[in-house]
């Protein structure tokens, strides 16, 4: 008797996204770590020195975490009312922070008190930070008005009443220490410089103005707001160089990786989406549980850490590449171990002897080989195989339906096999791969059990919903038939147009030459 041969399992194509680098690269970010906050987190800010522990805003705290603690490592509390927008200076030393209040509170990392308190704005301050030069702070409120001041000395350098709403967001330039951007709900953005008494530069974004950002070089400036985050050429007096819109619902940060290569936004619509600078594509996008308010990236691009609006903290570390990196510095066997014997040719008085390999048959495999075929099919109907790999399940159908056995293991069943059996046809019979096989199977189901219909309701309803999916199918492809015969219409005339026009030049071409001709 000739051995079994295993049921063959066809590879089919994966329908899908292309997995490209970008791909492979974001989701080398492990299993998100989740810390819940007391409430939504308005502010995430990364220390730019070494160990980049970040910043946390929200409800009236600013917590510090380290890298990989789900602690806070330092807490500051001494705020009446929320807080916002807590930012890092650049050596790490100090942070600022807004408040409801209007005040704006410097403190010292180290210590707890804060150093400095800063009063002028008589409404929310939702926007500070520090300019390049490490001495002055920046800040925008609710009053409409975007200030300056002097961190020695707690005072007001100059004071902008240029916009005409809230001003909500804001960047500084890390090239020149006198420039800064604000963002405001009035749709436009603002550039300032602090050597003069107004802004150079206004931008209008369309919408309201949710989060700006300048690239390194401080070329490019980047605003969201509404549905849009557009890219603006500051050297070319605000021209508008792209707008994307691939969010449904408000951007509400943005932020760029450490090279500058991709661009990060968030958005109330739950959605990450990560563009490319260069074509400004969307390369990747990250889902998330509930509406984002904060981003940010460690300046290693170890770390995502995004704020959401139901308070939760939402942490992701990249991979540690260590251990391949000491795996590739393991020794190795020479090369001569590989091809010993390789090239080696039997004589012609050598025996050859060849150990057959064992092969290791599958349940379902086992099962058709004993020719149990209602259980071979029960086999491949667990769940584990019929929703991970749908493709084993119908190799098996089709291999029974070879064997003239399929009616058989499909007849002789109960109320809930019934349903199961259903079930899995009316998901996959609409799937091109899985057609052809699926519509025999399907007829046979209908032809043992057409007595039976009426006497359950869970499998009455089966038959509907199967009715039902392959009905939208075949609507489907006769829409597709009409609009494939709309196009070979429209192409049909488009070649006799042309040949029309070639036909009149070359007829015109011939009547010139004979008048020619003719006069002469």
């Amino acid at each position: 008797m000739a051995s079994y041969k295993p049921v063959a399992i066809p590879a089919h194509p994966r329908l899908g996204e292309k997995v490209t680098q970008d791909a492979l690269y974001w989701r080398g970010y492990k299993t998100p770590v989740q810390i819940k906050e007391f409430g939504a987190v308005n502010k995430i800010d990364f220390s730019p020195v070494s160990p980049y522990n970040y910043a946390v805003t929200a409800s009236s705290r600013i917590h510090v975490y380290g890298r990989y603690s789900q602690e806070p490592i330092k807490t500051f509390s001494r705020f009446k009312d929320a807080a916002y927008c807590a930012t890092y200076r650049d050596d790490g030393k100090l942070l600022v922070a807004g408040s409801e209040e209007g005040s704006i509170r410097l403190f010292d990392i180290s210590g707890r008190a804060p150093l400095r308190q800063f009063d002028g704005h008589s409404k929310a301050v939702h926007v500070v930070g520090f300019l390049s030069d490490k001495y002055r702070i920046f800040s925008g409120g609710d009053d409409y008005s975007s200030n300056l001041w002097d961190i020695p000395s707690a005072a007001e350098i100059v004071s902008y009443n240029e916009h005409l709403d809230y001003v909500r967001c804001g960047c500084a330039s890390k090239l020149n220490a006198d420039v800064f951007v604000t963002g405001s709900y009035d749709h436009t953005v603002k550039v300032f410089d602090a050597r003069t008494k107004k802004s150079v530069m206004t931008i209008e974004h369309g919408q309201p103005v949710e989060s700006v950002l300048l690239f390194p070089s401080g070329g490019l400036l980047v605003s969201a707001g509404g549905r849009y985050v557009k890219v603006w050429d500051v050297l070319k007096g605000g021209q508008l160089l792209v707008s994307l819109k691939n969010h449904h619902k408000t951007v509400t940060c943005l932020c760029l990786n450490s090279s500058g290569q991709r661009l990060l936004s968030g958005s109330l619509d739950r959605h990450v989406k990560i563009y490319s600078t260069t074509s400004y594509k969307v390369v990747h996008s990250f889902n998330y549980a509930t509406s984002i308010l904060s981003l940010a990236l460690s300046p290693e691009d170890e770390t995502i850490v995004v704020g959401m609006t139901n308070g939760v903290l939402n942490v992701k570390h990249r991979k540690p590449e260590e251990r391949k990196a000491k795996s590739q510095n393991k020794r190795r066997p020479a090369y001569r171990t590989y091809v010993k014997g390789r090239n080696y040719l039997p004589k012609q008085e050598d025996f050859y002897v060849s150990k057959p390999g064992k092969c290791v048959l599958k349940k379902y495999d086992k099962l058709l080989k004993s020719f149990q075929s209602s259980k071979a099919l029960d086999a491949v109907l667990e769940p584990q195989i019929r929703q991970s790999t749908p493709e084993v399940t119908v190799a098996v159908m089709q291999e029974l339906n070879r064997r003239g056995t399929l009616r058989s293991a499909l007849a002789g069943r109960d109320e809930k096999q019934i349903s199961l059996l259903l079930t899995f046809v009316t998901r996959r019979v609409i799937e091109p791969r899985f057609t052809p096989i699926l519509v025999t199977v399907a007829d046979m189901i209908t032809d043992i059990y057409q007595p039976v219909v009426g006497q359950s309701a869970l499998v009455d309803k089966q038959f509907l919903r199967l009715q039902e999916a392959i009905g939208k199918e075949i609507d489907y492809q006769e829409e597709l038939l009409e609009v494939l015969g709309m196009m070979d219409a429209l192409f049909a005339t488009l070649t006799k147009k042309k040949a029309s026009s070639l036909e009149e030049n070359k007829s015109n071409g011939l009547t010139k030459t004979v008048e020619q001709d003719m006069s002469n």
